[in-house]
């Protein structure tokens, strides 16, 4: 960086109203560490919890972590923080990243919920399939490739190449990529044990520099639920479960990066933080 340049500050907060946001926080200075040797231009990095309106609103990306996405969802109308939080997500469309139940409050739909039992945060048009892997003993690990960490790669990462070990607790996953459309998926709200999130119409400057485009694949499972005793879900075996997705400023993964020790993913999310924050300031 030269000697006239100032470090730019970036606030980074993790949802603190239930589940593993130590983990993310942990994981995020260390990924932040990893960033710091590699030749961008430098940060100033602040990894907060957040719990209230006035700590979110001082962030410029945000993780909803892994836990239960019912008691962050309950907890989060009791804080008066799920409004700020939609328009957190939808109408200023900041970055965004949730993790197994995290994906679940992003999704625009999510199944085997009951009507009033479950409320949704939005911004990834997709269907999520909530515990589809079953109850906890079906809790699993398995080795990814992800491709998409390459891009994190460079002089300070050389273990791209190598396969990310993902942990599934009561894992969900996307059943169904959904259509962008202005306003709610009505064509959701009619399907059975199935919740939709309120739409929100984007800030008009938002507008200007994101473009929503369709539901991004980051990452499947193959084979997993066709392997699964005493399920019912019809799955195509070749085609496997889609368990990362990427749209705009939001990212969700089934699984839990946070509990890994593996700090790659974090780095990648991390640098689409930078060029997101870049992008505004300009």
């Amino acid at each position: 960086m030269g000697s006239n340049e100032q470090a730019v500050d970036v606030t980074v907060g993790v949802l603190a109203l239930q589940g593993a946001f130590n983990e993310h926080v942990q994981l995020l200075r260390q990924a932040a560490q990893i960033l710091g040797k590699k030749d961008i231009a430098e940060r100033k990095w602040t990894f907060k919890e957040v719990r209230n309106e006035a700590e979110l609103n001082s962030c410029d990306a945000l993780i909803i972590p892994g836990g239960e996405s019912t008691a962050i969802s309950l907890v989060a109308q009791r804080s008066n923080l799920l409004e700020p939080l939609r328009d957190f997500v939808k109408v200023l469309r900041k970055p965004t990243w949730g993790t197994c139940a995290g994906l679940i409050l992003l999704a625009e739909s999510a199944n085997r919920t009951k009507k009033g039992g479950q409320e949704l945060i939005g911004g990834l048009d997709v269907r999520v399939n909530r515990n589809h892997f079953g109850r906890q003993i079906e809790s699993f690990e398995a080795n990814l490739d992800l491709p998409f960490l390459q891009e994190a790669d460079g002089k300070a990462f050389d273990t791209s190449q190598l396969p990310f070990r993902a942990i599934f607790i009561r894992a969900p996953v996307v059943e169904k990529l959904l259509p962008n459309v202005a306003g709610v998926q009505e064509g959701e709200a009619k399907v059975e044990d199935t919740v939709i999130a309120p739409s929100r119409v984007m800030d008009e400057s938002v507008s200007k520099k994101i473009e929503l485009a369709q539901v991004e694949i980051m990452a499947t499972l193959p084979g997993r639920t066709a392997a699964l005793k005493n399920t019912d879900t019809i799955v195509d075996p070749e085609a496997g479960d889609i368990i990362a997705v990427r749209q705009a400023n939001v990212f969700g993964t089934s699984f839990h990066p946070e509990l890994t020790g593996d700090p790659r993913i974090h780095v990648w999310w991390l640098e689409q933080v930078v060029k997101a924050v870049d992008e505004r300031i300009r």
